[in-house]
């Protein structure tokens, strides 16, 4: 199955300008009061891990699996003597986050507790089920902070934890957090042909759920029909005081990049549309300061940002730029583009705004769709982060933004009323 490692290559890089700073920041301004959010695995903790006592506790997680203190779960629960953890499984980019796009860290024992930290990373159903054997556990506890889009690679690694768990008759307990960018759905919906290690499942790209909503509707409507069917024994620890209409940077929850391309909310803000463009020739801007919100190449001039700021897409302003990534697509390059200036988070729609962002690409003669040498017959990596071929082909015909969004509304409101009865927050 192809997973990320195929398709990215991470980053970090110079600019040639300064980045403004992004109007989402004008929701977490002094003075104007944030959410106070209570996390899951906060809940779980001031009730001193009870759900956990008695049992061969494994943990899925990452850097993100903080408490509002900042220390990390794994530190607070195997402080306790009456609980038994008996293993890490670190996804993508690592337990401690050290692995860049496509990476992860080796087998390691953690320093501060001693514990065994294993690889999940790309592992199926089978691989987790003997990894979660070996460690003995009999509870699998999921904690990581998702962004609330299918190719962000986090939610699968859940989905062949839940199989895995299923398989083995042990518990699966997520620690809740919310979305990132709230409810809103959006997006096309994955098809069969194009699944891959970066949309395993039919879900929608934007799919507006928490992890622990997700699970539910993984449970649900999923898992029955997965293997040998059958749901998982689930457990999610609910999270307290988040409006799901909310985005990151209006909750007052420490933010943790989740992954090294995404060091702010508002790289979350974007990233739903934005994620497009590692299936394009174009820089998504890994190996810059503003990954995902700065978006360019060095064939692009000052016109690409005028026409796209012709359009006057609700929610957002395109700041001509440039940078130089220090590594990934174009490396050492001085590429031109554009940087996304959010105007108005709630307004604001990622994935129409990066359809018409690929429209106006496309009509450079340079563009071209990024090729995936391994896999000659889906050989368009765009294909499989749209969930199709619908979106490059109509782009290739010549398609205007809207045309081509009303080509998923229908499966968006297909999804919408069959996720509502797995939703824990209204």
């Amino acid at each position: 199955m192809p997973t990320r490692r195929s398709l990215l290559a991470g980053g970090t890089a110079a600019a040639l300008s300064a980045p403004l700073v992004s109007a989402t920041s004008a929701s977490a301004a002094p003075g104007r009061p944030k959410h106070r959010v209570t996390p899951g695995a906060d809940r779980a903790a001031a009730d001193g891990w009870s759900t956990l006592r008695g049992r061969k506790v494994g943990v899925i997680s990452n850097p993100t699996g903080v408490l509002q203190d900042t220390s990390h779960i794994v530190d607070s629960m195997a402080a306790r003597d009456e609980l038994n953890i008996v293993g890490v499984f670190g996804p993508e980019h690592g337990f401690r986050g050290s692995g860049q796009a496509g990476e992860s860290e080796p087998e390691f024992e953690d320093p501060r507790t001693g514990l065994t930290v294993y690889d999940a990373y790309g592992a199926d159903e089978k691989k987790l089920r003997q990894l979660f054997n070996k460690a003995g556990a009999d509870t699998i506890v999921f904690d990581i902070q998702d962004v609330g889009v299918r190719f962000y690679t986090y939610i699968w690694t859940m989905y062949q934890a839940m199989v895995a768990a299923r398989a083995i008759d042990a518990r699966f307990v997520v620690l809740d957090r919310p979305n990132p960018v709230g409810r809103r759905a959006d997006g096309p919906m994955m098809t069969e042909k194009f699944t891959s290690g970066v949309g395993l499942k039919p879900i929608i790209q934007q799919h507006g759920m928490t992890v622990g909503e997700l699970a539910r509707y993984f449970n649900g409507e999923l898992l029955p029909d997965e293997g040998d069917g059958g749901r998982v024994d689930l457990e999610v620890v609910e999270l307290r005081g988040w409006e799901p209409d909310s985005l990151a940077v209006e909750n007052d929850l420490p933010w943790v990049p989740p992954s090294p391309n995404m060091p702010t909310p508002e790289t979350a803000t974007a990233y739903p549309g934005t994620g497009y463009f590692e299936g394009t020739n174009l820089s998504e801007g890994r190996g810059s300061t503003r990954p995902f919100e700065f978006i360019g190449a060095p064939y692009l001039d000052y016109h690409y940002s005028d026409r796209l700021n012709a359009r006057e897409l609700p929610g957002v302003r395109f700041r001509e730029c440039y940078f130089v990534p220090t590594f990934s697509k174009h490396k050492e390059k001085t590429c031109a583009g554009v940087q996304l200036f959010v105007t108005d988070p709630r307004r604001f729609e990622p994935v129409p705004a990066a359809v018409a962002m690929l429209v106006e690409a496309s009509r450079y003669d340079e563009f071209a769709w990024r090729e995936d040498d391994w896999d000659k017959e889906r050989p368009y990596w765009i294909d499989k982060l749209s969930g199709s071929t619908r979106l490059r082909k109509m782009i290739d015909s010549g398609a205007e933004p809207e045309e081509i969004a009303t080509h998923w509304r229908g499966d968006v409101r297909d999804f919408e009323r069959a996720r509502r009865k797995y939703l824990l927050y209204r």
